[in-house]
């Protein structure tokens, strides 16, 4: 009866608009008023999810992309995207993905991505000839990158729930963001060419020059993060850290972006951010121990193992489960719910935990970008000024796109597993 209320209550009050931290704890507190539970588990429980040194991964990233947005750091990543790729039919589109690629390697979140490449790159492909849905899916699609190349703020949750390590979690990232820009590029040509959009002159030799030139401490951002944490010179965190100093540092000397006077208000945006994500994991932090206790997660494995124990089908059923819930569901708040009873199943049938992470982690982030949750869809769709239905039928292409890459993570692990296999050894 209690575990009915729980569900219930979470539902309607999903289905009212309740934030969904909101709705994770009145759920949670329904169920524990009526099960007889003393209310001082909660906030034993919201500490405990919260209390975990690789979480303050978060509020380092999110601060990084917010310096990074107000320093004309990620414009110079535009620039420098359009100068390289503007020339081919659909450049914009291309510079649009590319920044993407290069922006997911320093923030890890692909809300951010999706608002500061979009305020710069849609009314831009708007004003070059691109129809503006067009320019809108394609900002929310590439956005999707972001958490798939490290660093990324979900496989840091991973790896806070799970204990797989993290820096293997990012170098198991790399591969597969690559292979989904790739194939969104792919994606962007077709429809150019099918819909004749236009092409930019090709940069010479001096702009590509100069814009790369004007780029270089932009990109450099990515490698020390990147080489840092492969090469064990710091921790994810500090890693973090380490990308809030430099972007600081870049933002206010090199490109002059930023002053002492909007300092108070970023450190207090990142402020607001990284709580409400911490908020959120600490409620989710209680649902998920409910449903633990109630013996949950050993249903859904127990009901997924009772279907097939062939893994190609068991792959299929936890792909079909994570795509449904990250349309409705935010991508935090799914992790820590289901993927520890998730990760049963998958090992079950033989599937490297680090795998199942990174495919878990692509299944939420083609979520952000489906109907009727699809929080980038709605972040673009407001910087456009356009409806939400027109963005989600243009990104239509791109959700197919982004599905056959699901597909070939999903079963072929070596994309996944290749490149920290090389690095850091075998797991096993």
């Amino acid at each position: 009866m209690e575990v009915l209320v729980l569900f219930a209550v979470f539902g309607v009050l999903l289905l009212i608009g309740i934030p969904i931290a909101f709705a994770l704890g009145l759920a949670s507190m329904s169920y524990l008023m009526l099960a007889g539970i003393p209310l001082t588990i909660v906030p034993q429980k919201l500490y405990g999810g919260i209390d975990s040194f690789v979480l303050l991964c978060i509020p380092g990233f999110v601060l990084a992309g917010n310096l990074m947005n107000t320093g004309n750091i990620t414009e110079q990543i535009i620039r420098f995207s359009n100068a390289l790729l503007g020339h081919i039919r659909g450049g914009l589109g291309f510079a649009n993905v590319g920044g993407s690629m290069i922006f997911g390697g320093i923030s890890g979140t692909a809300v951010a991505d999706a608002a500061s490449i979009g305020s710069v790159m849609i009314p831009g492909m708007a004003r070059a000839g691109y129809d503006k849905p067009f320019a809108a899916a394609v900002t929310a699609a590439s956005s999707t990158v972001a958490p798939i190349i490290p660093p990324s703020v979900p496989m840091i949750i991973v790896g806070s729930l799970s204990g797989i390590s993290v820096g293997r979690m990012f170098l198991a990232g790399a591969v597969p963001g690559i292979l989904l820009g790739l194939a969104m590029m792919v994606t962007v040509y077709i429809l150019a060419v099918r819909r004749n959009y236009p092409k930019e002159e090709r940069a010479s030799l001096k702009t590509l020059v100069r814009e790369g030139r004007s780029a270089f401490w932009a990109l450099l951002m990515t490698f020390i993060i990147l080489y840092g944490i492969i090469g064990g010179l710091f921790t994810p965190t500090e890693a973090s850290v380490v990308a809030s100093l430099y972007a600081l540092v870049v933002g206010m000397f090199i490109y002059k972006g930023l002053t002492l006077r909007n300092l108070p208000g970023l450190l207090v945006e990142t402020v607001l951010t990284s709580g409400a994500l911490l908020l959120l994991v600490g409620l989710a932090n209680l649902f998920g121990w409910i449903l633990t206790s109630e013996q949950i997660p050993q249903m859904i494995a127990g009901g997924i193992l009772g279907i097939s124990n062939n893994p190609f089908v068991v792959i299929l059923i936890l792909n079909l489960i994570l795509l449904v819930v990250g349309t409705f569901m935010e991508t935090i708040a799914a992790l820590i719910i289901l993927f520890p009873a998730l990760l049963a199943v998958a090992t079950g049938v033989g599937m490297d935990p680090v795998h199942f992470g990174i495919m878990a982690v692509l299944n939420l982030m083609i979520g952000l970008t489906t109907p009727p949750v699809g929080v980038c869809l709605f972040v673009v769709a407001g910087i456009g000024n356009l409806q939400t239905t027109r963005v989600a039928r243009a990104i239509v292409p791109f959700l197919v796109c982004n599905l056959c890459v699901l597909g070939l993570v999903s079963y072929i692990p070596a994309i996944s597993l290749w490149l920290p296999n090389l690095i850091m050894g075998s797991a096993s």
